[in-house]
């Protein structure tokens, strides 16, 4: 039985095929007493049939490539191109829900070269930034207002390689979500320090000055 309907895969369908230009890979990372990597991994089976252009790879998160990328939770899933250069850009937990979108606006970010989706005045102020900056994006499946803030971080990591961005679903790490205090979603935290914090979906720039004045 397919997690995808036969209406969602036609549109996704249609869909990648009119916008991806190049080939994405999506590098999955699994391991023991992990809840939903089955589920996610059959979940990316189901999005690689649905165009030729997306590759997915499995490893164990303890793996060589595991280690490689950094890898500190399962199940995680890290977007790149072809090169599999790490840009950043991650996920912590299965991408269900309203994160099902941000994955396909990912995909297809990816599919046209993984240039970020933000303003040039906001890619600037991220390539000044002179030390490694983390946001940790708390978010559930449910959340209306938690993609636009999953996005934003994302392109955040495309922006400048200073970034690293995990969007990391919350009931799935529990543990993790309650050392951050988080209550509401989404709850974004910077460089994982449970006092530098904001929630909610702001508008790109007050996202940024956000980000910009907790990382100091």
């Amino acid at each position: 039985m397919g997690l995808l309907q036969e209406k969602d895969r036609k549109y996704l369908q249609d869909l990648f095929a009119k916008e991806l230009k190049n080939n994405v890979k999506l590098i999955f990372f699994h391991g023991e007493d992990c809840e939903y990597c089955d589920l996610e991994s059959q979940l990316l089976d189901e999005v690689q049939e649905l165009s030729d252009k997306i590759i997915v790879e499995k490893y164990h998160k303890d793996s060589e490539k595991g280690k490689e990328y950094n890898v500190e939770f399962a199940p995680a899933l890290i977007l790149t191109l072809e090169d599999g250069k790490d840009r950043g850009v991650r996920f912590y937990g299965i991408p269900s829900g309203h994160e099902f979108g941000t994955l396909i606006q990912d995909i297809i970010t990816f599919g046209n070269g993984a240039k970020p989706q933000l303003s040039p005045e906001t890619v600037a102020k991220l390539q000044s930034l002179d030390k490694p900056v983390k946001i940790s994006v708390f978010v559930t499946p449910t959340c209306p207002y938690c993609p636009r803030a999953a996005l934003t971080a994302h392109n955040m990591a495309l922006a400048s390689d200073m970034v690293t961005a995990e969007v990391i679903e919350a009931n799935e790490f529990f543990d993790l979500s309650e050392q951050f205090g988080v209550s509401s979603v989404p709850h974004i935290a910077i460089n994982r320090n449970p006092d530098k914090f904001f929630i909610g979906a702001y508008p790109e720039p007050q996202f940024l000055q956000q980000v910009l004045d907790l990382a100091e």
